[in-house]
């Protein structure tokens, strides 16, 4: 059972404390699956990217700064696994999609940092992980640059590193946004 944020601290950091990186995770490790993450998803190759989220994933992408508070401000993007599914459905039928023909992307991550371990609801332990990037994106009547910081929790599940929460703070949230292809 998962249980659901109840205070604006766990909205923003996750609540509790950020720890130590816990033991077991290689800087090479993590930066394999966050360059793979990008990649599935720059090539729309969303059943992919969709099986790299554990079931209790969120995946938020806050409007008007790092720090607001989703229960009260307006998100960019702010799903839940169930929801994160039904969004793949819903591009994958042809019929719900953001632009028809699909921006050519590719992300650049960098500065990436094990930033240290946080409690999970399951009482285990996940790597947060911070990065910039820059994501080009070549549309059919103008070119877009999108530049922010993420933040990652990963999580063994079966041997595997799945994501189990993603933020992305874009550099320009408080600003429209023409297209949120990038996101997914």
């Amino acid at each position: 059972m998962t249980t659901s944020p109840t205070t604006r601290s766990e909205y923003v950091d996750g609540g509790g404390q950020l720890g130590p990186v816990p033991d077991g995770w290689s800087y090479g490790e993590i930066a394999q699956f966050l360059y793979r993450e990008a990649r599935l998803a720059d090539e729309n190759d969303y059943d992919g990217w969709e099986a790299l989220w554990t079931d209790d994933a969120l995946y938020w992408v806050p409007s008007g700064g790092a720090d607001v508070d989703p229960r009260t401000n307006v998100a960019i993007i702010y799903d839940n696994r169930s929801r994160i599914s039904t969004r793949m459905k819903q591009v994958k039928t042809g019929k719900r999609y953001a632009q028809a023909p699909p921006s050519d992307l590719r992300r650049i991550l960098g500065n990436i940092e094990l930033l240290g371990g946080r409690e999970n609801a399951l009482g285990t332990i996940d790597v947060e992980v911070g990065a910039n990037f820059l994501a080009y994106e070549s549309r059919q009547r103008e070119n877009q640059l999108w530049g922010g910081r993420t933040t990652y929790r990963l999580r063994r599940v079966d041997g595997e590193i799945r994501l189990a929460y993603k933020k992305v703070v874009l550099v320009d949230s408080d600003k429209p946004i023409p297209t949120l292809a990038f996101l997914i």
